[in-house]
């Protein structure tokens, strides 16, 4: 085969095992795929199929020796990777391949600013320092959409949006312009209107460097937008692959056309106006001020949430939408009081907003969150039968053990799991299912409000679409009242009953879930519907031509 025709990275055969406890487990098992110069080849299938695994197993970044390869080669420019020492696999990191990794809260390190942590990528790979990175830093994030990226210079991470701090992480895998680029779930906290502007930015990008580009999503709308080919994983095996086009408009195996079948069902709750109401607020604020010089003065405000005012009934559901850093998760920590604000928040006909801490914990154990981030969620150190249990133990003392195990095998029942998994701990499960082991904490309390923030982000289209079915069941089962936030238009619509949309703090618009999807009256709100239905409905698009 001549050099030009030669794949930048051939799979052959792949196989992923992992030992543990006395037995081994087969992951992945005999794949076989390739990604041509300047391609983008996307890898689809549910959660715990493999395609994590695969990706992982290019840069070897498996926990060695838990995990081993049974068998099969992995070719980067006909160099075999897979028998390279540590310090040879290094060299290749980061500058000639690069990965962006699906939950960037636990990837990024929470001691470092933003600014250093893009300037080490830098310094390491390409002896660049100074003003000349802080110039090329400024340019990265700037090139991924950071607002004002001179203020974030001096971020942590935990001071910006799950979007935000997503695309830091693509802005690192950026730097260095690899030959290839591992995209493991990129999109998955970002907003459509910044999908389609990452997508754009990656399309752009193939095209000015050539760059080849494997893609993991569970979202197959991105997926005939930016992919040339598609390998469709299912148990560990690529069951199909092929062009998109061909494998999106003539799927030859069973479980992809389940799979593109898949769609969460429009059945929200209907509006109830005679119901209790459950939350309300009125004018709330949540301000964090910007101070500056040695004497640390106040000289101005991050108005995060600015004036919002709204209330929730018993049994419905509040759809809040936005652009990442719109002030949505902020506005959904301050109605539990999980961080300051000023304003009355009346939580079932109680006043909370001046409550002390042991006041509070009554209220509780009717109110819970599901957070974005399962992995920064949930501790490492706690096996999940005890994360989802821990709860119990707080509000629920006097349950027997035996009735606290049960209560625990029917929330990992409901949401989708194997109840004899609950001995394992949460770094053992995929993205998705860590999502699920988050929402059974939160509902195994029979909660009477639920902040759900990004809860199907992190999940593929079969469990999206199981996902809102349970949430639905639920909330009927249990008369449940939940505040929805999601960038994904498609869930908020199959759920919500009343929409509110925020930008930068404040509500542009708000009413009837269905009246506002089918007439939008801002201009920002149609802009974010059509960002979201364009990439939906994109046809094939490979961007590097």
């Amino acid at each position: 085969m001549d050099a030009i025709d030669q794949p930048l990275l051939d799979v052959r055969d792949l196989s992923v095992a992992f030992h543990h406890g006395g037995g081994t487990s087969v992951a992945v098992d005999r794949i076989s795929f390739d990604i041509k110069r300047g391609e983008c080849v996307a890898l689809v299938g549910e959660s715990g199929s493999g395609k994590s695994v695969s990706a992982l197993s290019v840069l070897k970044l498996l926990p060695y020796p838990a995990a081993s390869h049974p068998s099969g080669h992995i070719r980067f420019n006909g160099r075999e990777l897979l028998g390279l020492s540590e310090r040879e696999i290094r060299s290749i990191r980061g500058n000639d391949i690069s990965i962006i990794f699906q939950e960037p809260m636990t990837s990024l390190n929470p001691l470092h600013t933003i600014e250093a942590q893009i300037g080490e990528i830098l310094l390491l790979h390409g002896g660049v320092r100074g003003a000349a990175a802080r110039k090329r830093t400024l340019e990265l994030l700037t090139q991924v959409g950071i607002p004002e990226p001179e203020t974030r210079l001096p971020s942590y991470p935990h001071q910006l949006s799950g979007g935000q701090r997503q695309r830091v992480m693509i802005a690192m895998a950026l730097a260095n312009e690899p030959d290839l680029l591992i995209a493991d779930e990129p999109t998955t906290a970002l907003d459509v209107t910044v999908q389609a502007q990452i997508l754009a930015l990656l399309a752009e990008i193939r095209a000015r460097l050539g760059m080849s580009l494997l893609f993991i999503t569970h979202d197959l709308g991105i997926v005939r937008r930016i992919a040339d080919r598609v390998c469709v994983m299912n148990g560990g095996k690529i069951v199909e692959q092929g062009p998109v086009e061909q494998v999106f408009e003539s799927p030859q195996h069973p479980y992809t056309r389940e799979l593109l079948a898949a769609e969460p069902k429009p059945d929200p709750a209907p509006p109830r106006p005679d119901a209790p109401v459950v939350i309300a607020t009125d004018n709330l604020k949540v301000w964090f001020p910007i101070r500056r010089g040695l004497l640390r003065k106040t000289i101005g405000h991050i108005k995060a949430v600015d004036g919002v005012t709204l209330k929730v009934r018993q049994g419905e559901t509040l759809g809040v939408v936005g652009e990442s850093g719109s002030g949505k998760t902020t506005l959904g920590l301050a109605l539990l009081r999980l961080i300051s604000s000023d304003g009355p928040i009346v939580f079932l006909g109680k006043d909370i907003q001046g409550l002390r801490f042991k006041e509070m914990r009554p209220f509780r154990r009717d109110m819970q969150i599901v957070f974005q981030d399962p992995f920064g969620a949930l501790s490492p150190r706690m096996s999940v039968g005890d994360i989802v249990a821990e709860g119990l133990s707080v509000h629920q003392g006097s349950l027997s053990e035996t009735e606290r195990e049960a209560r625990v095998v029917k929330a990992l029942t409901d949401v989708g799991l194997d109840p004899a998994t609950r001995f394992r701990y949460p770094h053992e499960f995929s993205g998705g299912q860590r999502q699920r082991i988050s929402i059974a904490r939160a509902v195994v309390l029979e909660p009477n409000f639920v902040v759900l923030d990004e809860p199907t982000s992190a999940l593929d289209m079969l469990f999206q679409a199981q996902m809102v079915d349970l949430l639905r069941e639920l909330q009927r089962k249990r008369d449940l009242t939940y505040m929805f936030i999601s960038h994904d238009l498609r869930v908020v619509a199959s759920l919500a009953s009343h929409l509110i949309v925020m930008r930068q703090g404040k509500v542009v618009e708000e009413g009837p879930a269905s009246e506002l999807f089918r007439n939008p009256q801002s201009d920002y709100t149609r802009a974010l519907f059509a960002a979201a239905f364009r990439l939906e409905t994109a046809p094939g698009e490979a961007g590097a031509e």
